[in-house]
């Protein structure tokens, strides 16, 4: 049966980049993709596959019946844009100006509605239940998942799978890692209120920029002095805005950043500490400030025999050329709150571009994925979809949320 699944979405695969293409021309920024949706919706409707639509918000959900009981396994991918401007030189390239697929969620798309297509005219040799989640808004917090947990998503699921299309990695290439394998994404935005004045004249003043620039360089120390060396942990100052005449001293500086981690402990000592430093940093120059910690999504925390069910599907797919262990990525990533809920796992498609000159980053005006790697995801999801009644569900020792 799994053969027959790969020769359809070989077959199909020329559909797949089309789709694609077609989304990567049209992107839409998180919490306004109506149309992408609408577009979604519209392709299962078509099939005659079972669809809902405004599922906590612009998500769609579809749902493929196997004829015979079985698990129902959720899979997931994502579909909103980044407000970047595009400048590949490329004929799919985006017709949106500031909007663009930056990250690869056109290619999860295309990847999910073309496996959904197959699963659904093999459905009278599937078992159990097939729930297809294309989640909205995952690129900027609170995210779409959430949301889209509340209004029923997986309701009824046993265990869930999702990838991301990876272009720093080669295709070929499936990374996986039991246990935490993204992190925390939080963000936090600081005022500090001084006292302007002439520039002539700094002793009449209270020196927002002086402070401010001594707090970016006391916030250096939390991670190397308050968090322990063995766990992990990013605070980064992302702008730094102080707009006055050349002559002014300025009275207000606004500041902020991200910080990443995987222990909760830590990711709440730096919350504490970040506001510590800033209170004694104003305190020393005689001046005010406003501190605002937002917490973003938690860590990516995958679950161990879900994983290590994922590992055997990879390795016995024949475009697979390497599967190995991750290490973990300080990116963020709202599939977090589904392994919240129910087993799964979260894996990389290694997705890197041939031919090229230089292979751009994730989130780079110019960046582009290899898309024969939305196929061998395909396979990958696939294969752990039409499998995973196998997994022993043993306890992973990972909490899961009721």
């Amino acid at each position: 049966m799994l053969n027959k699944l790969f020769a359809k979405l070989e077959t199909y695969y020329e559909e797949m980049v089309s789709i694609r293409r077609y989304l990567h021309q049209h992107p839409e920024l998180s919490f306004k993709e109506v149309k992408t949706a609408n577009y979604i919706k519209s392709y299962y409707e078509k099939l005659g596959i079972e669809v809902r639509g405004n599922v906590g918000g612009n998500g769609v959900v579809a749902k493929i019946y196997g004829s015979k009981p079985g698990k129902t396994v959720a899979l997931r991918a994502d579909f909103d844009a980044l407000p970047i401007q595009d400048e590949k030189d490329v004929p799919y390239k985006s017709l949106v100006p500031g909007v663009m697929h930056a990250c690869g969620h056109d290619g999860h798309t295309a990847t999910l509605l073309v496996l959904a297509k197959s699963l659904h005219e093999m459905r009278e040799e599937l078992q159990g239940t097939y729930v297809m989640i294309h989640q909205h808004a995952e690129e900027f917090a609170p995210g779409g998942a959430i949301s889209m947990i509340e209004d029923g998503c997986l309701e009824g699921v046993d265990v869930i799978f999702g990838t991301h299309l990876w272009a720093s990695e080669s295709t070929g290439t499936i990374q996986y890692r039991v246990g935490p394998v993204m992190a925390a994404a939080d963000r936090f935005e600081i005022t500090i209120q001084g006292k302007g004045g002439h520039g002539a004249q700094p002793h009449r003043t209270k020196d927002a920029i002086v402070t401010a620039s001594q707090l970016v360089v006391n916030l250096q120390q939390i991670v190397s002095r308050k968090v322990n060396p063995i766990d992990s942990a990013v605070v980064t100052v992302g702008y730094f805005i102080a707009e006055n005449a050349f002559n002014v001293i300025a009275d207000k500086v606004k500041l902020g950043g991200t910080v990443r981690t995987f222990n909760e402990e830590v990711r709440t000592n730096i919350e504490k500490e970040i506001e510590r430093i800033v209170k004694g940093t104003c305190y020393t120059a005689d001046s005010t400030y406003d501190y605002l910690y937002a917490r973003g999504y938690p860590a990516v925390v995958n679950h161990k025999d879900e994983t290590e069910f994922l590992i055997n599907c990879a390795l016995n797919i024949e475009e697979v050329t390497e599967v190995v262990e991750t290490e973990p990525q300080m990116g963020g990533e709202d599939f977090a709150y589904y392994l919240q809920h129910v087993k799964g796992t979260f894996f990389f498609t290694g997705a890197k571009p041939e031919n090229t000159d230089e292979n751009y980053p994730h989130h780079h005006p110019k960046f582009d994925i290899d898309e024969k790697a939305m196929l061998l995801a395909a396979k990958t999801l696939g294969s752990a979809a039409l499998n995973c009644h196998t997994i022993k569900n043993e306890d992973s020792g990972a909490e899961v949320l009721n």
